[in-house]
């Protein structure tokens, strides 16, 4: 029997293929790339500093899902004029030296990054109007421990409240402090803050935003109240933000990083049995320790409490460490 159609019929020839061209592994090198550093990030588009210049850019497609945010150094090609409906892409996001992370809650498995290779980490909090939270700043300690970065306590409102009741709590774990007033003076902040790049963290209503337009006039960043009844603050900064912090009398200027008001500080992606080697003394004392130990009040054998036994420890230090420990483990919290 033959075939429904000869070899002279229409539909007896094959489709003609799509003709695509050949897929390669090789990527484009990006030569004429200049260096940015990501300002802020708002659905999609990223504000940056190259060369002095805000450049408005997107993200480039071979990118896919990797994350892009403040802080971060990047690689740029397009239009970086920065003038009016100017658009760069971001082709490269080089490694960063520290990342920020925290988490919605301590059993979110999903992570979300802060900011990118800030080196210090200041925890802001109000010593009255809103009331202090120290979990919260603990919480903020392992955060800034977790990921390399230097700690730093700046208690606001003093006009309001003396410090010495909040800051007995962590003489011990050795963290510096700097305290500012309403119209005072800000030489302090900015020694601490001079050639380092800050990421600013605190609940809402703390003072965050007015310390950041005292240290730099020009920032507008939107300040605001704390409501009467509930006793916290209205969020106003809604993304974080990069700002060159200026020289001033001689002290040299830096980066500091505003970020939106904090009312939890998720940790569960620091592992507990991590947090010693923050604290290289206390880390030296427990090489003891049984397997799979964390050091914390109720572990038993652990080096620490032998430590203590032997006077070989200081009580304070290794009770603010456990509290430490305690917070990023959910408890009384």
């Amino acid at each position: 029997m033959s075939g429904r159609y000869s070899d002279h019929d229409p539909e007896h020839y094959e489709r003609p293929r799509r003709r695509t061209r050949p897929r390669t592994k090789e990527r484009p090198t990006y030569d004429d790339a200049v260096d940015g550093v990501v300002v802020t990030v708002d659905r999609g588009r990223f504000t940056l500093l190259v060369d002095g210049t805000t450049v408005l850019a997107v993200k480039a497609r071979p990118l896919g899902r990797k994350g892009v945010v403040v802080g971060d150094r990047v690689r740029v090609v397009g239009d970086t004029s920065g003038e009016e409906g100017a658009l760069a892409r971001i082709v490269e996001v080089v490694d960063r030296t520290t990342t920020l992370r925290r988490t919605a809650d301590d059993d979110d498995p999903v992570e979300r990054v802060v900011v990118a290779n800030a080196d210090q980490l200041v925890v802001v909090t109000a010593l009255a109007d809103p009331d202090p939270q120290p979990r919260l700043i603990d919480r903020a300690l392992v955060a800034a421990y977790d990921a390399g970065m230097a700690p730093l306590l700046c208690l606001t409102k003093s006009d309001l409240r003396g410090p010495d009741e909040l800051l007995d709590t962590y003489r011990a774990l050795g963290v510096p402090w700097v305290v500012t007033r309403r119209g005072g003076e800000l030489d302090a902040v900015r020694e601490r803050l001079a050639g380092r790049t800050s990421v600013l963290v605190g609940s809402s209503g703390v003072g965050k935003s007015t310390l950041v337009n005292a240290l730099v006039p020009d920032a507008g960043r939107e300040v605001g109240r704390v409501n009467t009844v509930t006793g916290r603050g209205r969020h106003t900064s809604t993304s974080a933000y990069l700002l060159p912090l200026p020289d001033h009398d001689g002290v040299t200027g830096g980066w500091i990083i505003d970020t939106p008001g904090i009312r939890s500080f998720g940790l569960a992606h620091v592992r507990p049995e991590d947090l010693i080697d923050a604290f290289p003394d206390l880390a030296e004392l427990t090489g003891d320790c049984p397997r799979g130990c964390t050091h914390g009040d109720d572990e038993p054998e652990c080096g620490l409490d032998d430590a203590l036994e032997r006077g070989e420890a200081d009580p304070d230090r290794v009770a603010s460490f456990r509290r430490l420990l305690a917070a990023r483990s959910g408890q009384d919290w």
